[in-house]
């Protein structure tokens, strides 16, 4: 089999389209790089989904942490402590033991029987999972910008006659964003690298259509040489990585344009610690 006709086969398997079967024997570069980066896609997709739907909660959830309700504060302050202080892989666990339990049938709701089964699919359950985690970790990274927005920008806003909805989204929520989205883009990162903790989650691949890791660790298993599949791997998402802070360096560059004269290139400094 060609390179050209592997590609054809296997480049989309991983979203069932291609060959229903992986392959079994003449595992060469070709099938190795095409099945990963077929797996790849779905790691994309986590990232994506995760990110697009973590921002918008992690802004809510920064300014009820800002809010001087404690009806508001609390619980966001407490969903933040939860979703920090536990290792993502044991959330993985546990809401997939918990999505589980759920009864097959559905749920019923004022007389309609809402589905669950498919919670405890990967593309579902596992989302949700880093969908709240990162919404946690933003929401802390949110919250310390809205607390370092100088306060004479607030007063110049009152002065203009400004307030509530108005002030956030002219004033607050701007300079928010300028000062978080260096170590948003970090979160968005490490967010992308822990994508990877879905294969060694309960949630399952259905019909062996897994992601990246899920792909390696098949070849790397039936090869018994890790040092191919896993580099792979490695250089499918240092090239992802690179692409995710040129984007954000673009959008950083468009936050700080008003600054004259402003060195506003990214760096990336991966966090040893979290």
């Amino acid at each position: 089999m060609s390179c050209a006709q592997t590609i054809t086969d296997y480049a989309l398997r991983s979203i069932g389209i291609g060959e229903r079967l992986l392959p079994r024997t003449d595992f060469d570069l070709c099938k190795q790089i095409t099945l990963i980066g077929s797996g790849l896609i779905w790691n994309l997709y986590f990232a994506f989904f995760a990110l697009l739907v973590g921002f918008f909660l992690a802004t809510a959830l920064a300014m009820a942490k800002t809010s001087g309700n404690p009806w508001l504060r609390k619980p966001a302050d407490g969903f933040v402590f939860l979703f920090r202080g536990s290792p993502l892989f044991i959330q993985f666990f546990l809401a997939y033991e918990t999505l589980v339990l759920l009864p097959r049938a559905g749920i019923e709701i004022f007389g309609f029987t809402v589905e669950t089964s498919w919670l405890t699919k990967a593309w579902a359950g596992a989302l949700i999972v880093l969908i709240l985690n990162t919404t946690a970790y933003s929401a802390q990274i949110f919250h310390g910008a809205l607390q370092s927005v100088p306060k004479g920008d607030i007063e110049a806003a009152d002065a203009y006659g400004l307030t509530g909805w108005h002030k956030f989204r002219r004033v607050m929520w701007p300079t928010m964003l300028r000062l978080a989205w260096p170590s948003y883009t970090n979160e968005a990162i490490f967010l992308f690298h822990a994508t990877t903790l879905v294969y060694f989650s309960g949630f399952p691949a259905f019909q062996q259509r897994g992601d990246a890791l899920y792909y390696a660790t098949y070849f790397a298993d039936r090869t018994f040489n890790p040092f191919v599949a896993y580099p792979i791997v490695a250089t499918y998402f240092i090239i992802c990585t690179l692409i995710l802070i040129g984007l954000f360096g673009m959008v950083n560059r468009r936050l700080n344009r008003h600054l004259p004269g402003a060195v506003t290139r990214l760096k990336y400094r991966p966090e040893l610690v979290r």
